[in-house]
């Protein structure tokens, strides 16, 4: 027996089937982890990768299967559009290879004054992104290569228009979309159909939001038609949450849906969005959306609706809506007399007149879409860029918080290594993050673009911990245990109990080492008591000198000292020996 669900172009036994089988021909072996079935008509499913853990992706449906098939398209999206790497530097091997992201990427060489290269962008995209005309060509450099003279790497967009090829920086994608607009699907036409969805559910939900516009309640005769998704409704209900359906089509005109949960409990509530040209998809997706990856007990985790319009509207906030729709939302959304009258809208096609349909919504705004579709996998993959409708980050935030900003850490970290720690390369890692001017509470990993292992000091290493081992290394006693309190203050909850124990055993014997009346040496075997032999060692070589940089080891180029870096690398390794059977 096949199971069909509209919106799909094959029954979902097929999609399964051929999913698991292509993960499996490319190497990558993916299992469930968890499932959740809260209420009727609502599943949800975790999976996960078993060699790189890291890379995972959540799926959810009205069935188990169709739970399934949501998350296994979800991890080959992220997948194909190298989505499970967009946060990590992934090596020279990489950087020098052949091709960094895909065979038909471009490299644009940096131009001796940093003026944008000829061949960059459509004019439209240099308009939107770089309105001023201040944007620096160096600062197009993609963080997965760092290459800096290979110069900066861009990927075929079609424009959707006219079927223009135009190539976007990988920077520009990482930096402003992550994940937005990305979609996979049985047929090209149904991948693309649903990634414009995603385009449109966003866009309008941030609308929608921001401008605290009151939505009108979808009416009982038309949630009617739909037994199944009511049921869930009623269940939750049942359950002590109010749960009411809007349209939010804005009068018809985008195919948007919002469902609301009320919390009595802690006095919160919850909005969950979906987006499809079908009005019963939509309103399944919102409803599934909605307990994804949640139980019951998980629904006490959000936001009191809020009388302050600037803190709704901040770009923030709607970020958050997006990372885990815990945002906060207006009372005014929920008024009852709504801003708009409900309608009754529904499109029923084929997905190519589906995406067709949604194309044109996009060009009657004057929006354009461009499209780059991968297929390297055996599936139908794609990414959706719509400049001024799926941007998740402002363009500002090129220039103000670059994903490449920690290139420069990353290299001064590694001429520690290089150096064996010797003052030269400490003053130069200090003046590297004087010029930065990174906040003490960034992740070091993160910004230099490396998974670090659990339970490393790596792990829990923010800049005001580096601070602190770069001060000692120096010989400023105060300065260092200033930082230290701050890290161990700061980190109380993520340290390593190693780490915590040397952080405590580091302020206590920086005071002492400070105290002009005590000798050092009647308190030792205490401190031997309190906090460890080995740890007090460590403790006072690095107070004296004779050890710099406790517990770290610096990053070589190939990041070999990082093992769930090498994992991550491992499953990278295999997409690209896929890309370059199709090259």
């Amino acid at each position: 027996m096949k199971t069909y669900i509209p919106g799909k172009d094959a029954a979902l036994e097929e999609s399964i089937n051929r999913f698991e089988e292509k993960l499996t021909a490319h190497g990558f072996h993916v299992e469930p982890v968890s499932w959740l079935n809260p209420v009727p008509n609502v599943w949800s499913v975790h999976i996960r990768d078993v060699d790189a853990p890291m890379n995972f992706t959540n799926g959810k449906g009205a069935s188990k299967k169709a739970a399934l098939a949501s998350a296994l398209g979800e991890y080959f999206e992220r997948l194909s559009c190298n989505y499970f790497y967009a946060d990590f530097y992934m090596g020279d091997d990489v950087a020098n290879a052949p091709f960094v992201h895909y065979p038909n990427e471009k490299w644009f060489p940096l131009t001796d004054d940093d003026s944008l290269p000829e061949g960059l962008l459509d004019d439209a995209m240099s308009a939107f992104y770089d309105p001023e005309d201040t944007l620096a060509a160096s600062e197009l450099i993609d963080l997965q290569s760092g290459n800096e003279e290979r110069g900066i790497c861009a990927l075929p967009f079609e424009r959707q228009r006219d079927q223009h090829t135009v190539y976007v920086p990988m920077n520009v994608i990482g930096n402003l979309y992550v994940s937005n607009g990305m979609s996979a699907g049985n047929t090209q036409t149904e991948a693309r159909s649903q990634a414009l969805s995603e385009v449109f559910e966003r866009a309008i939900k941030n609308r929608i939001i921001a401008e605290r516009i009151s939505l009108p309640e979808i009416p009982a005769d038309v949630m009617a038609r739909y037994p199944s998704v009511q049921a869930s409704i009623d269940a939750l209900i049942a359950e002590g949450f109010p749960v009411v359906a809007y349209d939010a089509s804005l009068g018809g005109k985008y195919p948007v849906i919002c469902v609301a949960l009320f919390n009595p409990n802690n006095g919160t509530c919850f909005t969950s969005w979906g987006a499809h040209p079908r009005f019963q998809v939509a309103l399944e997706r919102t409803v599934t959306e909605l307990l994804q990856g949640r139980s019951l007990k998980d629904l006490d985790v959000f936001e009191a609706p809020s009388f302050h319009d600037e803190d709704v509207a901040d770009h923030h906030n709607l970020e958050t809506h997006f990372i885990d729709s815990s945002g906060t939302v207006s009372w005014d959304m929920f008024k009852a007399t709504a801003d708009i009258e409900f309608a009754d809208w529904n499109f029923e096609g084929t997905s190519q007149e589906e995406c067709d349909w949604l194309l044109g919504k996009l060009h009657a705004e004057d929006a354009d879409a461009y499209i780059a579709d991968y297929t390297h996998l055996d599936v139908n993959c794609c990414r959706v860029i719509v400049p001024g409708w799926s941007e998740i980050y402002p363009p500002e935030e090129i220039q103000l918080c670059n994903n490449n900003r920690g290139t420069d850490l990353r290299d001064a970290m590694s001429m520690l290594l290089a150096s064996e720690y010797s003052d030269e390369s400490v003053e130069f890692l200090f003046d590297v993050l004087e010029m930065a001017d990174f906040d003490d509470s960034y992740m070091v990993c993160e910004l230099m673009g490396i998974a670090p292992d659990a339970n490393t000091a790596w792990k829990s290493l923010t800049i005001g911990e580096l601070k602190c081992l770069l001060a000692l290394a120096m010989g400023d006693l105060e300065s260092a245990q200033d930082f230290a309190v701050w890290s161990l203050d700061y980190n109380a909850t993520i340290y390593s109990q190693p780490r915590a124990i040397f952080m405590r055993c580091l302020i206590a014997s920086l005071e002492l080492a400070q105290d002009d009346v005590r000798d050092p040496a009647e308190y030792r075997q205490a401190f031997g008591f309190i906090y460890g032999e080995e740890t007090t060692d460590a403790v006072w070589d690095s107070i004296s000198g004779d050890i710099r940089f406790f517990g770290l080891t610096a990053p070589d180029a190939d990041l070999t000292a990082f093992g769930a870096h090498q994992k991550l690398l491992g499953s990278y390794n295999k997409l690209q020996i896929a890309k370059a059977t199709l090259s």
